[in-house]
């Protein structure tokens, strides 16, 4: 079993990563949340795959597991959902030593968090990520939240889990479409961090595509000690970790105008390559470092461009990001592959022209 320890000024907390649910209750035993009531919270898809073998594994620990299934997708990523969540907690007389567990992407993990971070003012949840964007990215660091009238993650709470519990085996199950779109994300830390990290990523791109275990599972653990890091430094984004919306701020938008037709990672890739141009267009990034984001991308068959989206739609839609600032739009540009800064100095032009470069009539 590899542990990552994510140290915060709120919390400290182990990541757990492993190739089966076998070590689960351990974890559990060791965290010391024996004997309380759980709840497993996943969505329709991941409630037939997984839902079985981990609730045996809580019944080792605890004997009252309950289970509450959802209705997959990002559109039921709102408060209706939550209030759905309260209810089934209040009817089943949920107290504050409750655990909520979060099984299955990014959006159970992060409606499922928030729900915990609120009722009663907060009780315990774990992460148990089953795609792998939430392996890499959302399970990690305490974001959690809900969509709200258009606006992605805009009412939220940053609450860190128990302990975030890995298996890899998990992404055996995952449609290629998914694993594909957690790759975006995964290539986000090479752009942001590590040149080195993206070099690998470019030499082992043919293991990883055939998901050869020990360089997925590499990979997995080099993604959580880079987010760690980050968010062990920055909690609550009041500095450091704006750099890990990388990609996000048109993509966010992209993904919001399209109805989210386009999965996440599949707009952060396309956001990535839109602020990949804005920097190149100030000297800041080659045609080359452009290109090689651009042929890694396209080796995981992500979208290098759409069409037939409003690309004013797509400017407005930026202003209800929550990094707006005195109605100025921040983001993260990069100096090569490797390292980026962050900077609210963009003209409409050359946001225009960013977006101009992934959207096309």
């Amino acid at each position: 079993m590899k542990n990552i320890a994510v140290v915060t000024p709120t919390k400290q907390y182990p990541i757990l990563l492993e190739q089966s649910f076998d070590g689960l209750a351990n974890v559990i035993k060791e965290q010391k949340l024996s004997d309380r009531k759980m709840c497993i919270i996943a969505d329709k898809n991941v409630d037939k795959l997984y839902k079985e073998v981990v609730k045996k594994e809580l019944q080792t620990v605890t004997d009252e597991v309950y289970c509450y299934c959802f209705s997959a997708g990002e559109q039921h990523k709102n408060l209706e959902t939550i209030r759905n969540f309260y209810e089934f907690y209040q009817q089943n007389r949920f107290d504050r030593k409750t655990v909520i567990i979060a099984l299955g992407g990014g959006v159970c993990g992060d409606m499922a968090g928030f729900s915990a971070a609120t009722y009663l003012r907060g009780i315990p949840f774990v992460q148990i990520p089953t795609t792998l964007l939430a392996q890499v990215d959302s399970s990690v660091g305490g974001k959690t939240g809900v969509d709200f009238h258009g606006a992605k993650n805009n009412i939220g709470a940053f609450y860190q889990p128990e302990f975030v519990y890995i298996n890899t085996s998990t992404l055996k199950t995952l449609p290629k479409r998914e694993f594909s779109a957690g790759m975006a994300e995964v290539i986000k830390y090479g752009c942001i961090l590590s040149k080195d990290f993206f070099q690998y990523l470019q030499q082992q791109k043919q293991d990883i595509l055939s998901m050869q275990h020990d360089v997925l599972s590499e990979m997995i653990k080099q993604c959580c000690l880079l987010k760690a890091d980050v968010v062990s430094k920055d909690e609550k984004e009041s500095g450091l970790r704006e750099i890990l919306n990388f990609g996000h701020t048109i993509g966010h938008a992209i993904e919001t105008v399209l109805d989210f037709q386009l999965l996440h990672g599949e707009c952060v890739g396309l956001g990535m390559l839109a602020v990949l141009e804005l920097a190149r267009e100030r000297g800041q990034v080659t045609e080359q470092e452009l290109k090689k984001v651009q042929e890694l991308l396209a080796y995981f068959e992500l979208p290098l461009s759409i069409n037939q989206v409003s690309k004013e739609r797509i400017y407005q839609q930026m202003f209800l990001d929550k990094k707006v600032k005195q109605n100025k739009i921040r983001f993260v540009l990069p100096k090569g592959i490797g390292e980026v800064y962050t900077t609210s100095e963009v003209s409409e032009n050359e946001i225009m022209k960013a977006i101009d470069f992934v959207v096309k009539i």
